[in-house]
């Protein structure tokens, strides 16, 4: 099989490469078919070699030292201008009477092939409410139930397990101390989240945490009347992100990775009961236990202890 000509080369083989060829004497073609490279190649860091020594044996740039016929500065800024008022490539071409494919080129330099890098990103807001209760987070995950160990463990599709269906696992976690409560349900309907909704309230008021308002995203079960009417029971607020800015529930979205990552994800479950059985012990490690970096490596229960 044909290889790259510099497949196998490194500084080292290609110093073996010359040493074989000037000391030892044998002829340039036996030395590269040793080394399965072209007859080319082997003349080429040979000559590197006799030239510099060591030095002519590393990898250089491909790119040339001058470029007499590239696109001017002037240009450039002028394709920069105009892509500023969100013209196309196709666009600046025509009213530069340039070639798309030069344009383009000065385009991805300067990071703008995308009208999206046009908008700057907005900046991070970070807030954190001052008391335990203030405002919890709510959300769901959806997580596939499956009979045996899965391909993030075992690495082949195709050994999945079919048709088993789905865990639903709801999250509520404290603004202010990060304290959470997690439950591993059904579905996400209405008759779901509202019950999570009451128990939770009464977990974290068995804790000493009063609540005060809630917040979800958009979906079905949270948007029901059902819902909204179990929040004025409670005397909770309700509030809901914009759509399609998860960041706005940021803490929920941040937990949920920690907790795939260390509960989910974090070893080759037998099947899915044995994962849901296993929830139990981890959150009580991460409430009481797992340092916390926004809370100056302390667990969230601490937050608790002294908000008392």
């Amino acid at each position: 099989m044909k290889q790259h000509p510099n497949s196998k080369l490194t500084p080292l083989t290609r110093a073996a490469l010359a040493e074989r060829i000037d000391r030892l004497g044998w002829s340039v073609a036996d030395a590269a078919q040793a080394m399965s490279i072209s007859v080319r190649t082997a003349y080429r860091w040979l000559a590197r070699h006799r030239a510099e020594g060591a030095a002519g044996l590393v990898e250089r740039s491909s790119r040339a030292h001058r470029i007499p016929r590239r696109t001017s500065a002037g240009v450039c800024e002028r394709i920069e201008t105009l892509r500023h008022r969100r013209l196309t490539a196709a666009q600046i071409a025509a009213r530069l009477a340039m070639p798309r494919s030069t344009v383009a080129a000065v385009l991805k330099r300067r990071g703008l092939e995308r009208l999206s890098r046009l908008t700057p990103k907005p900046p991070v807001v970070r807030y954190e409410r001052e008391r335990p209760g203030e405002l919890l987070h709510l959300d769901v995950k959806k997580l596939g139930r499956f009979r045996r160990v899965g391909h993030r463990i075992h690495g082949d599709r195709r050994r999945n397990s079919r048709r088993v269906g789905w865990d639903f696992v709801h999250v509520c976690i404290d603004d202010h101390s990060r304290l959470a409560y997690v439950e591993v349900l059904g579905d996400e309907r209405a008759e779901s989240t509202t019950g999570f909704l009451r128990r939770s309230v009464r977990w974290f008021r068995q804790r000493g945490v009063r609540t005060e308002r809630v917040m979800t995203d958009n979906g079905s079960g949270y948007v029901a009347n059902d819902f909204a009417s179990t929040c004025r029971e409670l005397g909770l607020r309700h509030l809901r992100t914009r759509p399609y800015t998860p960041r706005t529930n940021g803490k929920a979205e941040r937990f949920i990775q920690t907790l795939l990552r260390e509960w989910g994800y974090a070893r080759p479950y037998r099947n899915s009961r044995q994962r849901t059985r296993r929830l139990d012990p981890w959150l009580r490690y991460y409430n009481r236990q797992r340092p916390h970096s926004a809370l100056g490596g302390l667990p969230p229960h601490s937050r608790i202890r002294r908000s008392q």
